[in-house]
């Protein structure tokens, strides 16, 4: 066997197994993550997001509003460069308006390759609720339970679970992505 002929099959070997440890790594950390989520108020409700959608919590900042957006979309910010579009969860859930204070804060999340930032009234904590925990949301205003995957039992309190794929839709997010 020639010389450039092992390199080849090293090189090929080392792929793989770089490959296989990403995949590892990969699922460890779905591992790690899963039946985790960060709870947050609106109001008087308490409300989840699965970790894994989750890339950082900050502060309420300056936003820049753009025109013809639905009313929930509050405008968009710059966040270390990247522009974010930024939508407030109560007004998407059609609850009234609240004035933002020192507590109302910006989850942003990754959902589709695009991120996005929910305005919250504050957040909670971030919990362990496993799938025996969770009920599939109640059927009592068909069609309306689309932004929620189940609702979690904790410690004798509910806590609505989202479905982060959800809260944007499909023709939302094409309209966000290629103005």
């Amino acid at each position: 066997m020639s010389n450039s002929s092992e390199r080849e099959r090293d090189r090929d070997r080392d792929r793989n197994r770089e490959r296989d440890r990403d995949r590892l790594v990969a699922e460890l950390e779905e591992d790690t993550q899963k039946g985790k989520y960060l709870t947050f108020a609106l109001g008087k409700e308490a409300y989840g997001i699965e970790i894994r959608f989750v890339t950082e919590i900050i502060g309420l900042q300056p936003i820049t509003e753009v025109p013809e957006l639905p009313d929930y979309i509050k405008g968009i910010i710059n966040l270390r460069g990247q522009i974010i579009p930024v939508m407030d969860v109560r007004l998407r859930f059609a609850k009234a308006y609240k004035a933002y204070n020192d507590r109302t804060c910006i989850i942003v999340i990754d959902v589709s390759d695009l991120s996005i930032g929910l305005i919250v009234d504050s957040v909670s904590e971030v919990l362990s609720i496993s799938d025996l925990e969770i009920v599939p949301p109640p059927a009592v205003n068909k069609g309306k339970n689309k932004f929620f995957k189940g609702v979690g039992k904790v410690a004798g309190e509910v806590k609505l679970l989202l479905d982060c794929e959800q809260i944007v839709n499909e023709n939302e997010l094409e309209d966000w992505t290629t103005n």
